[in-house]
């Protein structure tokens, strides 16, 4: 088998050498900077039968190529060797779908994960349609999203949870939403986080919706609201564990297969951790 390897130097950890070191025993590989390579769609098409492909990267390097290649069409087997920085998608398989992706090699972290790459949900947003493989995050997850790009963009070291916390004492204002799942409307004040998720994970450990099932059909929405800020924050850091859903007069979880939330002021959303400024409402369906 001949491995081609797609690297992400925009990923936490590169992981080259790393994934060399457990990928070259099982069979030849070639590397290539999935930033780089042009009509990625067009080569993945032309791979022969006894190639594969292995995503050396995380969540951003998994949305890059869900939302390049036509993965329901895709043949070959795909793999994941996990170098981001949160790898919400790997943590997320590895706790609750080691059916759907066995490990690849003895003795080494690689999942193949191209069973759970198929048939993914879409979100549309300012016009434009993607495909989504943990979350839309939107509130102060997307602010958050977009504070540690402008970090990044200024070789500043990134803490999401220092700028969550200062978000919701100072800088991020909570919105109104009217908010839609399969035709029922809702309406929420001093709403602070509406993502609409596929998985349980976003946000480098994060699980708004702990009870979400890739395989269900369906999405789960989560929404914190209500309160004010220092209520939130109090109450924010049970979000790592999931158990932020027992606060039922400030966390709403509805289920649905299209949700439509709309903001009354705009602000930034991200989508599996790469970020859209000024969104004021978004779409997504499963």
């Amino acid at each position: 088998m001949k491995y081609i390897v797609f690297i992400n130097p925009l990923a936490g950890d590169v992981g080259t050498e790393k994934a060399d070191e457990t990928i070259k025993l099982n069979g030849e590989t070639e590397y290539r900077d999935i930033t780089k390579t042009e009509n990625l769609r067009e080569f993945t098409e032309g791979l022969g039968g006894d190639e594969g492909i292995v995503l050396a990267g995380g969540d951003g390097t998994i949305n890059r190529f869900i939302n390049t290649v036509d993965c329901d069409a895709l043949k070959n087997p795909v793999y994941l060797f996990p170098a981001g920085n949160g790898n919400d998608f790997y943590n997320d398989v590895v706790k609750n779908y080691k059916e759907f992706c066995p490990p690849a090699f003895e003795n080494s972290p690689v999942l193949r994960i191209d069973g759970l790459l198929k048939n993914l949900p879409t979100v549309t947003v300012n016009g434009k349609t993607y495909k989504f493989l943990n979350g839309v995050g939107y509130g102060i997850d997307g602010y958050c999203c977009e504070v540690g790009d402008r970090l990044k963009a200024s070789n500043k070291k990134v803490n999401y949870t220092s700028i969550a916390i200062k978000g919701l004492l100072f800088h991020f204002k909570p919105r109104g939403a009217e908010i839609t799942v399969d035709g029922v409307k809702y309406n929420f004040k001093k709403v602070w986080i509406a993502p609409a998720m596929n998985g349980s994970f976003y946000g480098g450990g994060m699980i708004p919706t702990p009870a979400q099932n890739r395989k269900s059909g369906k999405l789960s929405l989560c929404v914190m609201y209500g309160k004010g800020k220092f209520a939130t924050l109090m109450a924010f850091p049970s979000i790592f564990k999931g158990e932020h859903v027992k606060k039922t007069k400030m966390v709403k979880i509805l289920e649905g297969e299209e949700i439509t939330v709309k903001f009354d002021k705009p602000c930034a959303l991200q989508i599996d951790g790469e970020t859209i400024l000024n969104v004021s409402e978004y779409t997504a369906k499963i």
